[in-house]
């Protein structure tokens, strides 16, 4: 009789965004192909990798909280990750630590893993899936379609932590894709740091997928996608002219009516030193125009408030452009210094508690603007995905939900017969602050 060796036992700490969250499925994919068995508790561990976020400040902190926490528990742990661009301050703080990698660096991970806890060697073990290990519920998960960024907006650090943009060959995500709607996902969440630019590094360069040649560039992409039975979203879509081609295929149902677009501000002259593009005039053309096109589509962004320079009157001009766009889902935060970003060295820093009280004006008029929104679909009928079956309700997504960061459809009742990750048809009979409510059609 062969004695199969116990698999070695990593513990695996995933933060930051869902372009992360994709770095550490990759990572713990590789690990499961090399017969690595993933724990849950820094107590069975023989080794713990952390992947950090290292954006915004309260980012690092968590980070190296984390780090700190596998260590204290553990003892051996690997740190990769954003934050590990900057490895003398993971050191400075936390000299114990075995190894340090950047973002989306798979194989220096793995060469740490190897040097630290050799893979098993046992010709017998076949414990990867397909689709490869995933963190998300199995009806949803995140495509992430290039790496990177070549914008240098003044506020962010990321083409330092993650450099240029660098874009994956289109067959390759269309086979991705394909592995994860045939183990189960219903819902694609597509996600770069700027989504919209995909192929641009390549310059469209062709690739030949299923006997077809087709052009590396996002059009295409969702085009493709939408042919899969799974919903297909689209996040970080910079408000590239060529965006407006996506617009038509929601319109068809080949795409999710959805466009997760981060603006940033409204005021030309914040732009500017944000290094944005600074024509908030045009956008709201824009908007109109998509919605003319598509009625039912769903417009999510993001605004910083209190960046430096930034006066009453910017602040009320970006009052006056949300007023005027009513998107329909957004995020704010007042500005916070991110270390080596360059907006550091502008003039004109904002008082915190104006930034504060900013920030509580803005929310007010958009929570208006979101409860009429919410109001307005009283009566509709439409699709939703559960996320969540309980006892007495289920808790479900529409097309204009994304999961986290949006709200849900919570239809009441007992549900003997519907699983997690089902398609179900309903109607709106009421909202609160946030959600929907609904019953079965």
């Amino acid at each position: 009789m062969i004695a199969v060796a116990e698999s070695p036992r990593i513990g695996f700490v995933s933060l930051g965004c869902p372009k992360n969250l994709v770095d550490s499925e990759r990572i713990l994919t590789q690990l499961r192909a090399e017969g690595y068995q993933i724990v849950p508790s820094y107590e069975e561990a023989e080794l713990v990798i952390v992947n950090t976020c290292g954006f915004i400040d309260e980012a690092v902190a968590e980070s190296l909280d984390a780090v700190g926490e596998a260590i204290d528990a553990n003892g051996r742990v690997l740190v990769t990750g954003c934050l590990g661009q900057r490895e003398d301050e993971i050191r400075a703080r936390h000299p114990r630590v075995l190894g340090v990698t950047g973002a989306h660096a798979y194989e220096a991970v793995m060469a740490q893993v190897h040097q630290y806890l050799p893979a098993p060697h046992d010709p017998f073990l076949d414990l990867l899936p397909p689709q490869g290990v995933k963190l998300t519920p199995r009806h949803y998960a995140y495509l992430k379609i290039s790496e990177g960024c070549n914008h240098r907006c003044s506020f962010c650090i990321i083409p330092q932590m993650r450099g240029d943009l660098v874009s994956r060959p289109i067959g390759e995500v269309i086979d991705e894709a394909q592995r994860l709607v045939e183990s189960g996902v219903r819902e694609l969440l597509v996600v770069s740091q700027d989504t919209s630019a995909y192929g641009v590094d390549l310059k469209y360069r062709p690739d030949i997928h299923g006997g077809r040649v087709l052009e590396t560039r996002l059009t295409t992409l969702a085009r493709e996608l939408g042919r899969l039975p799974a919903w297909t979203r689209l996040h970080y879509v910079y408000p590239y002219p060529h965006v407006d081609e996506l617009v038509p295929l929601m319109a068809e149902g080949l795409i999710l009516p959805y466009l997760d677009i981060p603006l940033q501000h409204a005021s030309e002259r914040i732009l500017k030193a944000m290094k944005r593009p600074a024509a908030s005039e045009k956008v709201l053309a824009r908007i109109r125009a998509w919605r003319e096109i598509c009625p039912e589509i769903t417009l999510r962004s993001t605004f910083i408030i209190g960046f430096p320079g930034e006066t009453e009157e910017d602040f009320d001009r970006l009052l006056d452009f949300i007023q005027e766009a009513r998107l329909d889902r957004v995020g704010a935060f007042a500005y916070s210094p991110v270390e080596g970003a360059p907006a550091n060295e502008l003039r004109g820093a904002v008082p915190e508690g104006i930034k504060q009280e900013r920030l509580a004006r803005f929310m007010e008029i958009q929570a208006q603007i979101s409860r009429d929104k919410l109001a307005a679909q009283v009566g509709r009928r439409l699709t939703a995905l559960v996320d969540e079956v309980q006892a007495d309700r289920l808790i479900a997504r529409g097309p204009g939900d994304a999961p986290e960061v949006d709200g849900h459809v919570i239809v009441e009742g007992g549900w003997e017969d519907i699983d997690r990750g089902d398609f179900i048809e309903v109607e709106v009979t009421g909202y609160d602050e946030h959600d929907l409510f609904a019953e079965p059609v």
